[in-house]
C-alpha cells in the first residue's frame, strides 16, 4: 500500500479533479463569488460532471448564483433531474493539515473557514484511514469536538494494519480530497474530488467518480439489477408503500458493487442511518446526501464480484442458517377469517396433491387485530390447529406487528400493561408514550434499542408461544408504518421535523405514514434510528425464538437494514399481480442475496389485485427458485391457491413444486454456504460471469449457486424465450439436450406447463424424490444429477444436518460430503460424518454428457445390470442403487 499526498502544482494534473484544480487558481473569497457569481470560464462544466449545489428545490438564477454557484436551466436534450444550479471548481472546501501515520493507517484534521449553503456547518473535522486487511479499506469523518451518532450494528474491530493492500490511496491537500486506486493496474475507484465535501450537523454530502456504468445495489427500491445512471435519486428512509419506481420502500441498504471495465469489481458502503438520497449520475458519478450521523465509508477491493459481497459480509454479519423445512411451499391470505377456513386450505392442498410445509395467517386471527392474542369466537381452536398441523407435518407461522394497542382497560391487555410499566414504548417530546394509530387502533410503538423491550418482547412471545406452538414468525408494519402522520398529536415543530434538506421521500416529509423523527429512543432520536426500527425488531425476535425454541429461528420481515440477514429473511412487500411486478421481482431477489438476505422472496401471484391464471402459474414457476417461496394475497383479491385453477394450470403448478423440491438437499447446501462463507443463493449471472459482459445487464435469467440456470417466462403470451447461455456446457434436465456454448443467446421453447431450467457442466447437483413435505422428501433416496464437461469431469457437495438444531456448522455437528467424477468414474468423499446422514441414502445417478455406450457399470466393483443409456441425449441412468451417502462408494461406467 503506497500514500501519495498531493502538494505541488506540477503533480495536480494527476491527482485532482478539475473542481480541484480551478479551486487553487481562483483567489476569489467566498464572499466576493457569493455578490458575483462564477466567472463564465468556471461554469464551462459538461452537463453530466455538474453536481448540484441547490438540492433543496429548484431555484432561480439570482438564487443560485448568490450561493457562488453556476446556473444553467437543461436544454431540450437534457434529463430531467439534471441540475440547473451545480458548484463551479472554486467552490471552497476543506484544507487538510497534520496529516499522520498512526498504527492502523493514517489521520488529519479537515478544516473549512468559510460557510456553506446549510447551516450549522462543522468547520473541523477528523479524518482517520484504516487499513483493515489486504481488501479493506475504512475511512471516517467525524466531528472530533461532538460524539454524533453512529450506528450501532457490531463491526470488525481490527488492531493493526494490513501489512500488504491491493489499494493505493492519495490525498489532496486543499481542497481536500480522497482517491482510492486499484494497484494492479491503478484504475481509480472512487475519487471525492470531483465535487465539494460538505459537512454540517444535518446535512453531509460527498461526491465520487464510477469507473463504469455497471452499478449494482443500493437498495430496496423498484428497479432493474444493473441501476439506472441518468440523474437517479435513490430514498433511503423505510416506508409502508407497495413497491413503485422512484419511492423509498421498506429496507435501506446504502452499499453498492461496481464492475470495471476488465470485469473486475469493487464495492463501497456507507455505514449510515439517517435519511439519505444517493444521487446517480451520467458521467459517470455518485452522491451521497444524508441528513444525519457521520461519514463511515467501507471499501472492498474484491476482486470478483463473489469476493466483494463477501467482504461486505465480513462487516455486517454472515446470514443466519435456515430450518430445514423454510425452504418449503408456503401458503397465506390475509381473508382466512377463521380456523376452520385455514384448516380448509390445507386440507384442499392436500387433496390437491400439492407440497406444502407452512401454513400462515394475517391478522385474521387476532383479537382486534391486537398482537398476542387470538379471537375466541372465529379462532377459538387455533392451539389445536397448530397441534393438528404438526401431526400433519406442517408448520405454523403467523403475523406480528410492532404497534401494540393502548385503548383497552386497564389490566385488561398485558403486552401494554406490561411495557408501560417496564418503559418499552418510544415516546414524544413530553416524555410520553408516542400515540399513533394502526391496525388495532390507537397505538404505541416498542422501543427495541431499550434492553428492557428485549426482555418484555420475550415474555410476550413466550406467554403467546405457551398458548399457541407457532414455529416462526412473520413482523410486518415495522418501518415503523403509521396511519396517522407522526402521531395522534402531531410532531414538534423542531430541526428535527423539518430539517434543512429533506430526501425525497414520498409524502415530502419524514413523518409520512411514520412516526414522529423526534420522538425519543433509548439509544437515540427516531430520526437517527428510523431506518433501523424493523433490523432491531428482528434482533429481539430472533433472541426470543432462540430462548424460546431453542431450535433455529426462522423470521420473516418487511423492513430491513444492512446485516438484516444475519438475523431474518424479507419479503418484498404488497407487490400487485401483474407482469411489471413479475419481472421486478428477480432483480430484488438477486440484489437482497447481495446484501447477504440470501431468505428472501416475494408474493407468488402478487399480494393486491386479481392475478390470472397465465400470471399465477408462470409466477409460480418463477417463485419454485426464490429462496423463500410464499403465495400469499390480499382479502379483496380474488382466491389464487394453487387448487383453483384449471387442471392445466393445477399440473404446471404441481410439477414446479416438485421440482423445487426434488432440489432442496442443493438448495439446502447453498443456504450452508451463505452461513458459512457469505455466498449468494440465487445469484445473479454477472457475479458467475464476471469477465463476460454480456451478463452485467442481464435481470431475467439467474442462477442458483454456481451449476442451475433459471430461465423463467416473465411476460404474458408467450410460447418462446430468447435466453442466454453463459461459455460452458448446459443440460436441460427435462430433455437432456446438452448446449456447448460459447456466450450466445439461444431461443428456447417455453410451454405453459414447464420453466427452462439447465445444469452447468462441471457440476453434480444432489437432489431428492419430491414428497409432500420436506421432512418426507428428507426420508426419500437421494439422486446425483452429474452434468459432465467435455472433459468428462464434475465435482459438487452436499451439507446435510438434522435441519433445525443451532449452529450444527459451528459445532461440527453435520455431514459433509464431496462428490468427484472423472475419468468415467464416480466417488463420493467423506469430509465430515455424523448421525443424521445414517438413513440417507443414494438411489439413482444420472449422469450427463457419456459420449459412448457403456458396456458395463460398476459399483463398488460389483457389475450392475440396473442402468440404461440414451443415445440420442448421452446420458446414463444407473437406478435402483442402495448406497449410504454416508459411507464411501465407488460407480464406474467403461
Amino acid at each position: 500500500m503506497t500514500v501519495k499526498v498531493s502538494q505541488g502544482r506540477g503533480r495536480q494534473r494527476h491527482v485532482y479533479s478539475v473542481w480541484a484544480v480551478y479551486r487553487l487558481l481562483v483567489l476569489t473569497a467566498v464572499c466576493s463569488a457569493a455578490e458575483t457569481g462564477p466567472s463564465v470560464s468556471e461554469c464551462d462544466v459538461s452537463a453530466d460532471s455538474r453536481f448540484d449545489c441547490f438540492p433543496e428545490k429548484v431555484v432561480s438564477k439570482e438564487e443560485c448564483e448568490a450561493r457562488g454557484c453556476c446556473y444553467s436551466p437543461p436544454g431540450h436534450n437534457e434529463h430531467i433531474g439534471q441540475p440547473w444550479c451545480y458548484f463551479p471548481p472554486s467552490y471552497p472546501g476543506y484544507k487538510m493539515i497534520n496529516l499522520t501515520q498512526t498504527d492502523k493507517g493514517y489521520s488529519a484534521t479537515l478544516q473549512r473557514s468559510s460557510k456553506t449553503f446549510m447551516p450549522c456547518d462543522v468547520f473541523t473535522l477528523q479524518l482517520e484511514v484504516m487499513f483493515e486487511t489486504e481488501s479493506r479499506l475504512h475511512f471516517t469523518i467525524k466531528d472530533p469536538t461532538k460524539n454524533r451518532y453512529e450506528v450501532p450494528i457490531p463491526t470488525p474491530r481490527v488492531s493493526g494494519k494490513a501489512s500488504a493492500t491491493l489499494y493505493d490511496v492519495q490525498f489532496s491537500y486543499d481542497p481536500f480530497g480522497l482517491l482510492i486506486r486499484r494497484k494492479a493496474n491503478g484504475r481509480v475507484l472512487l475519487n471525492t474530488t470531483v465535487a465539494p465535501l460538505i459537512f454540517a450537523d444535518q446535512f453531509l454530502q460527498i461526491s465520487t467518480s464510477l469507473p463504469s456504468s455497471y452499478l449494482y445495489g443500493l437498495g430496496e427500491h423498484l428497479t432493474s439489477l444493473n441501476l439506472d445512471l441518468k440523474w437517479k435519486r435513490l430514498t433511503f428512509w423505510n416506508r409502508d408503500l407497495r413497491p413503485a419506481s422512484d419511492s423509498n420502500l421498506y429496507g435501506s441498504h446504502p452499499f453498492y458493487l461496481s464492475m470495471e471495465k476488465d470485469g473486475l469489481s469493487h464495492g463501497v458502503f456507507l455505514l449510515n442511518s439517517n435519511a439519505m438520497d444517493v444521487i446517480l449520475q451520467d458521467a459517470p458519478a455518485l452522491t451521497w446526501r444524508t441528513i444525519g450521523g457521520i461519514l463511515d465509508f467501507y471499501i472492498f477491493l474484491g476482486p470478483e464480484p463473489k469476493t466483494v459481497i463477501r467482504q461486505y459480509q465480513d462487516v455486517v454479519g454472515f446470514p443466519f442458517m435456515p430450518p430445514y423445512w423454510s425452504l418449503g411451499f408456503h401458503l397465506c391470505r390475509w381473508g382466512y377469517s377463521t380456523a376452520n377456513i385455514t384448516q380448509q386450505v390445507v386440507k384442499n392442498m392436500k387433496n390437491g396433491n400439492f407440497p406444502l410445509d407452512v401454513q400462515w395467517n394475517d391478522i385474521d386471527y387476532m383479537d382486534a387485530m391486537r398482537d398476542f392474542t387470538y379471537d375466541r369466537n372465529q379462532f377459538g381452536d387455533l392451539p389445536k390447529m397448530v397441534k393438528d398441523f404438526h401431526q400433519q407435518g406442517i408448520k405454523y407461522v403467523m403475523i406480528v406487528d410492532p404497534a401494540i394497542s393502548n385503548t383497552g382497560a386497564a389490566g385488561s391487555y398485558p403486552p401494554y400493561d406490561e411495557g408501560l410499566k417496564r418503559g418499552v414504548f418510544i415516546t414524544n417530546e413530553n416524555g410520553k408514550p408516542l400515540v399513533g394509530k394502526v391496525w388495532p387502533g390507537l397505538t404505541v410503538f416498542p422501543d427495541f434499542t431499550n434492553p428492557e423491550t428485549f426482555s418484555w418482547w420475550y415474555d410476550m412471545v413466550k406467554n403467546f408461544h405457551d398458548q399457541v406452538p407457532f414455529d416462526g414468525m412473520w413482523i410486518d408494519m415495522n418501518e415503523p408504518s403509521n396511519f396517522v402522520q407522526g402521531s395522534l398529536d402531531g410532531c414538534p415543530d423542531n430541526n428535527l421535523e423539518n430539517p434543512p434538506y429533506v430526501p425525497g421521500v414520498v409524502g415530502g416529509s419524514l413523518r409520512s405514514t411514520t412516526i414522529c423523527a423526534s420522538s425519543h429512543q433509548n439509544l437515540s432520536s427516531h430520526y437517527n434510528l428510523h431506518n433501523l426500527y424493523g433490523l432491531s425488531e428482528a434482533v429481539a425476535t430472533h433472541y426470543a425464538l432462540v430462548k424460546i425454541l431453542k431450535k433455529r429461528p426462522f423470521i420473516i420481515s418487511r423492513s430491513t437494514f444492512s446485516s438484516h440477514g444475519h438475523y431474518a429473511g424479507h419479503w418484498t412487500g404488497d407487490v400487485v399481480s401483474n407482469w411489471e411486478q413479475l419481472y421486478y421481482s428477480v432483480p430484488a431477489i438477486l440484489m437482497f442475496n447481495m446484501f447477504g438476505v440470501p431468505m428472501v422472496g416475494a408474493d407468488i401471484c402478487g399480494f393486491g389485485g386479481n392475478t390470472t391464471e397465465e400470471l399465477c402459474v408462470r409466477w409460480s414457476q418463477l417463485g419454485a427458485f426464490y429462496p423463500f417461496m410464499r403465495n400469499h394475497n390480499g382479502r379483496d383479491s380474488a382466491p389464487q391457491e394453487p387448487y383453483v385453477f384449471s387442471e392445466v394450470a393445477q399440473t404446471a403448478i404441481r410439477t414446479a413444486l416438485q421440482i423445487r423440491y426434488s432440489l432442496l438437499p442443493y438448495l439446502y447446501t447453498l443456504f450452508h454456504k451463505a452461513h458459512s462463507a457469505g455466498e449468494t443463493v440465487a445469484r445473479a449471472l454477472f457475479i458467475e460471469f464476471p469477465s463476460d459482459p454480456n451478463t452485467w445487464t442481464i435481470d431475467r435469467q439467474f442462477l442458483w449457486g454456481e451449476a442451475l440456470l433459471i430461465t423463467p417466462i416473465l411476460e404474458p403470451g408467450k410460447t418462446e424465450i430468447n435466453a442466454y447461455l453463459p461459455a460452458g456446457t448446459w443440460y436441460n434436465p427435462k430433455t437432456g439436450e446438452g448446449i456447448e456454448s460459447k456466450g450466445q443467446w439461444t431461443v428456447m421453447p417455453a410451454a405453459l406447463d414447464s420453466i427452462n431450467l439447465h445444469i452447468r457442466g462441471g457440476y453434480i447437483l444432489p437432489l431428492q424424490y419430491p414428497g409432500m413435505t420436506t421432512e418426507e422428501t428428507r426420508n426419500n433416496w437421494m439422486i446425483l444429477e452429474v452434468a459432465l464437461t467435455p472433459e468428462g469431469v464434475a465435482r459438487g457437495d452436499l451439507f446435510w444436518d438434522d435441519g433445525e438444531s443451532l449452529s450444527t456448522f459451528e459445532k461440527q455437528d453435520y455431514t459433509h460430503v464431496l462428490f468427484l467424477a472423472a475419468n468415467s468414474v464416480l466417488v463420493n468423499e467423506i469430509i465430515r460424518v455424523n448421525s443424521q446422514a445414517d438413513g440417507l441414502a443414494l438411489g439413482m445417478v444420472v449422469v450427463h454428457g457419456v459420449p459412448i455406450p457403456p458396456k458395463k457399470v460398476l459399483v463398488n466393483g460389483v457389475a450392475s445390470e440396473d442402468f440404461n443409456y440414451n443415445i440420442k441425449m448421452k446420458r446414463l441412468d444407473i437406478q435402483r442403487l442402495s448406497l449410504p451417502v454416508g459411507q464411501q462408494f465407488v460407480i464406474a461406467w467403461t
